[in-house]
């Protein structure tokens, strides 16, 4: 059941704990690389706080972003502030998405995102939550996903197991977490992909498990009984 004000809080959480993180990184670390490819820092940060901005936009019910250029280019712009600059950028954005998120409104109603992707308002939260936890690992300032709580994993898991579910270019996939609670029905278990192929078990941690789905790791420490660890198209 998705608790919208229940997912405010813990993004408020996860945003004073990487806040927390990124207090002490001066000039060089902010300009220097995050582990995403081509983005620094910098990067990272800024896109955090128009990422913030965005979802305002959605839950007030305007565009998401002007265009993907204006998205792209104000990323750029805002990547080479100072840490100071950035971190209130992110603070504030923080603060304007959570008071949005907290006038009562219909949770229920469908919203649009960018690329035509709909949504209910009630995973607006949720999605926030997700872009705060992984990009605090992106930047990679000592959170890994192993720190990541577990029941954000957990939903996160399931979140993208849905998103490939369908997918011709993914073969039926058994997800299974081996550091879930054995015994429980369906605990640490998803599925995801389409109908098409032989069916592949995928086996592992939670956190190698959401690092492979989300395009954070390779998939290096799953275990697939021999077969071929599926590739997963790109977010």
């Amino acid at each position: 059941m998705i608790d919208p004000l229940r997912d405010l809080a813990s993004v408020r959480q996860a945003t004073d704990r990487l806040l927390t993180a990124a207090a002490g990184l001066d000039d060089a670390a902010v300009a220097g690389p995050s582990r995403l490819p081509g983005w620094s820092r910098g990067h990272v940060l800024a896109h955090l706080s128009r990422n913030a901005e965005a979802l305002v936009n959605v839950l007030q019910g305007r565009p998401m972003y002007v265009s993907a250029e204006a998205r792209e280019a104000d990323i750029e712009r805002d990547a080479p502030r100072p840490p100071a600059v950035q971190l209130a950028d992110v603070r504030d954005t923080a603060a304007a998405f959570r008071a949005a998120g907290e006038v009562p409104a219909d949770w229920s109603r469908t919203v649009e995102l960018r690329n035509g992707i709909t949504d209910a308002a009630a995973r607006l939260p949720f999605r926030r939550l997700v872009e705060v936890e992984l990009h605090h690992v992106d930047l990679d300032i000592g959170y890994e996903l192993e720190d990541l709580p577990e029941e954000f994993t957990d939903r996160e898991i399931s979140f993208l197991s849905e998103r490939f579910s369908g997918r011709a270019d993914v073969p039926p996939t058994r997800v299974v977490a081996s550091d879930r609670e054995a015994g429980v029905k369906d605990a640490g278990e998803w599925h995801t992909g389409g109908t098409e192929g032989a069916p592949v078990t995928v086996t592992g941690p939670a956190a190698d498990l959401l690092g492979w789905l989300a395009g954070r790791r390779d998939g290096a420490g799953l275990d697939t009984a021999g077969a071929l660890l599926p590739k997963l198209p790109a977010l």
